[in-house]
């Protein structure tokens, strides 16, 4: 057996870089590596997140899920308590993109930047840099964000009063108001 430590940056707009440093065995499963990274941002790790395989120009390759969500269909799908480090590991600068909560897209850029002879027993946090987004500080991805005031404001008079001019009027209905 062996160690490998992998580097994990957070992908922000902050102007400071924020990443941490961990050592586990590569026979370690995806989970306990998900584990290990939530706990080293302080994230609650209450939302759903995979994990893909990746290359130097950090495209999705293979995906490593944190539940089964292939509802049956044949070949099956990857899931991190059952995928060892190990199966997609295949070069020494192996990458991995994380992403945590499809909605507010938390993306980590994770890089293998050592092999060790030592094995450790427990994933470990060697470095961490930076400081930490709290969780909760990032808005919905702008695919799934609210609609702007403009818009929310339209909505209101779309189902104002002033809509039941077909026949409607405010006396007709209020015995509802």
């Amino acid at each position: 057996m062996a160690g490998i430590k992998f580097r994990v940056l957070l992908d922000s707009n902050q102007k400071e870089e924020v990443f941490c440093d961990i050592l586990l065995s590569l026979d370690d499963n995806f989970e306990s590596f998900f584990n290990s990274i939530i706990k080293a941002y302080g994230f609650k790790g209450d939302q759903m997140a995979s994990f893909y395989a990746s290359n130097e120009n950090w495209d999705k390759g293979e995906e490593v899920s944190l539940m089964d969500v292939s509802f049956g269909e044949e070949g099956g799908q990857k899931i991190m308590a059952s995928t060892s480090i190990r199966e997609l590991v295949e070069e020494p600068d192996q990458k991995f993109i994380l992403v945590y909560d499809f909605l507010k897209m938390w993306i980590f850029l994770i890089e293998c930047i050592e092999l060790q002879e030592e094995t450790p027993n427990l994933p470990t946090l060697l470095l961490s840099v930076g400081e930490k987004p709290n969780e909760d500080s990032k808005e919905l991805d702008e695919e799934f964000q609210m609609p702007a005031e403009e818009e929310e404001q339209e909505e209101e008079d779309k189902f104002g009063f002033d809509d039941f001019e077909d026949g409607f009027s405010e006396e007709d209905l209020s015995p509802y108001i």
